[in-house]
């Protein structure tokens, strides 16, 4: 603790760490945290009971938050013909073909999402020892290789969330913002927790939701009761 701010010190003192808190009441203790001079982020982690060695057992996928994220979200999109300018007007930042590949390939990743047509996979996919750290390769599971690209655009613009299964078998994902209002918070939460377990891997044995927390940029976790 003693490198941890006054602020964050502040707030560990009020939350039980043994104590798993029902959904509401965490949330309700999240937003009393000492506030900071910024809208923070307010994440939730999962741990799952999968092996993510096993390809069988990554959970991995897309999720709209019906609240949305609370943040502008940079989507780029890599294209051909009419497609470009589909996604142009849908929002996107950046929308191209090989000059866009050869900027990204550049080191250029001034952006959260990469949508791809599946005609432009074979070029895109030179580009995963760069996007593939970043957790910004295109995938299908991800609805992120599709060649309705305004609708992909347009949906991750207003808060559709990309989440896969880390080594330590955690998913972990922004859910909304401190300004949102506490009700807002648990509807993207309970959402999103809802959807993951209704997404368990066949090959996961076992019990597969073992431990929810949820946090803002700056604070402590909080314990979410699994039964939320």
């Amino acid at each position: 603790m003693k490198f941890r701010g006054k602020r964050y010190v502040e707030s560990n003192k009020t939350v039980e760490k043994s104590k798993e808190y029902e959904l509401k009441e965490a949330v309700s203790v999240l937003k009393t945290f000492s506030k900071v001079k910024f809208d923070e982020t307010v994440d939730i982690v999962m741990k799952l009971g999968v092996d993510p060695k096993h390809s069988d057992q990554i959970v991995r996928g897309s999720f709209s938050l019906p609240k949305g994220i609370g943040k502008e979200v940079r989507v780029v999109v890599f294209a051909s013909g009419d497609k470009i300018e589909l996604a142009q007007k849908a929002g996107a930042v950046e929308a191209g073909g090989d000059d866009l590949l050869k900027k990204v390939e550049g080191g250029w990743l001034d952006f959260d999402v990469a949508i791809s047509t599946p005609d432009m996979m074979g070029k895109v996919g030179k580009l995963g020892r760069v996007l593939g750290p970043q957790g910004k390769m295109p995938s299908p599971k991800s609805g992120t290789v599709t060649n309705d690209v305004e609708t992909a655009v347009k949906e991750f613009k207003e808060g559709k969330i990309e989440y896969r299964t880390d080594a330590g078998g955690n998913v972990h994902v922004p859910v909304g913002k401190t300004s949102f209002p506490e009700e807002d918070l648990v509807d993207n939460i309970r959402s999103f927790i809802k959807h993951i377990v209704s997404n368990k891997p066949p090959a996961a044995k076992g019990i597969f939701v073992q431990k929810i927390f949820i946090s803002s940029s700056m604070s402590p976790s909080v314990s979410v009761a699994l039964a939320s």
